[in-house]
């Protein structure tokens, strides 16, 4: 029997929960090995606030009995902010966090229990979201399709259409799945179904930080 670590993923929800595994299964590695075991044990936390809440992070930072534990969390609008309020939150724990966080994604050592990562979508750099990196996974010959979609989606929003500037992402992207085969794929399907592309050199830096964390 595989003696399986205990690694912990936080997330804001659901949806990175079952995109993330299929991405991971697209670059080689089980996330199941065996029945009811994975390899990381995802959280989702309906949200940035909940996800951040001090008492969260203190708890899951100082459970002795974990090996990783990570953060995925969405840049939005103001990546350089959203890190300095998860630095806030994590630094009564880890006083050593540093100032930026690093392009390829945070794999910090801890004294007092688990190693920690975060990676903040899409690239630990923009602003953005899932929704953002998964554009990124668009494959090259699909660029003609995905650059029409964004510009509809730009023309709607000019049309009145009540979605926030906020989710213009999410909104791009989904209007590109509707015109997919099969249209409107989920976007865990869309990753396992290879209609975006897993091995794309920016899901391999982020499959690379996964990896790292969890050794793996």
């Amino acid at each position: 029997m595989v003696n399986f670590p205990k690694n912990r993923l936080l997330v804001e929800g659901y949806e990175d929960k079952r995109v993330i595994p299929e991405l991971i299964e697209a670059n080689g590695i089980i996330w199941e090995p065996e029945p009811g075991k994975y390899i990381v044990n995802i959280e989702p936390h309906d949200g940035i606030d909940n996800l951040l809440d001090r008492d969260v992070i203190f708890t899951e930072l100082n459970d002795s009995n974990l090996a990783a534990l990570g953060l995925i969390v969405d840049a939005d609008e103001e990546p350089i902010a959203r890190w300095k309020s998860i630095r806030n939150v994590c630094l009564p724990s880890i006083a050593d966090l540093p100032k930026s966080l690093p392009e390829e994604g945070l794999i910090h050592p801890t004294t007092i229990g688990p190693k920690f990562g975060v990676w903040m979508m899409p690239d630990n750099q923009m602003r953005g979201m899932l929704e953002t990196f998964l554009a990124y996974m668009v494959p090259d010959q699909e660029e003609p399709l995905w650059k029409y979609a964004c510009e509809t989606v730009t023309e709607a929003k000019n049309l009145g259409a009540p979605f926030k500037k906020l989710h213009q992402d999410k909104a791009g992207i989904y209007t590109w799945l509707a015109w997919q085969n099969p249209p409107g794929r989920q976007l865990h399907h869309a990753v396992k179904e290879r209609i975006l592309d897993p091995q794309h050199p920016k899901a391999k830096a982020f499959v690379s930080w996964f990896k790292g964390l969890y050794d793996l």
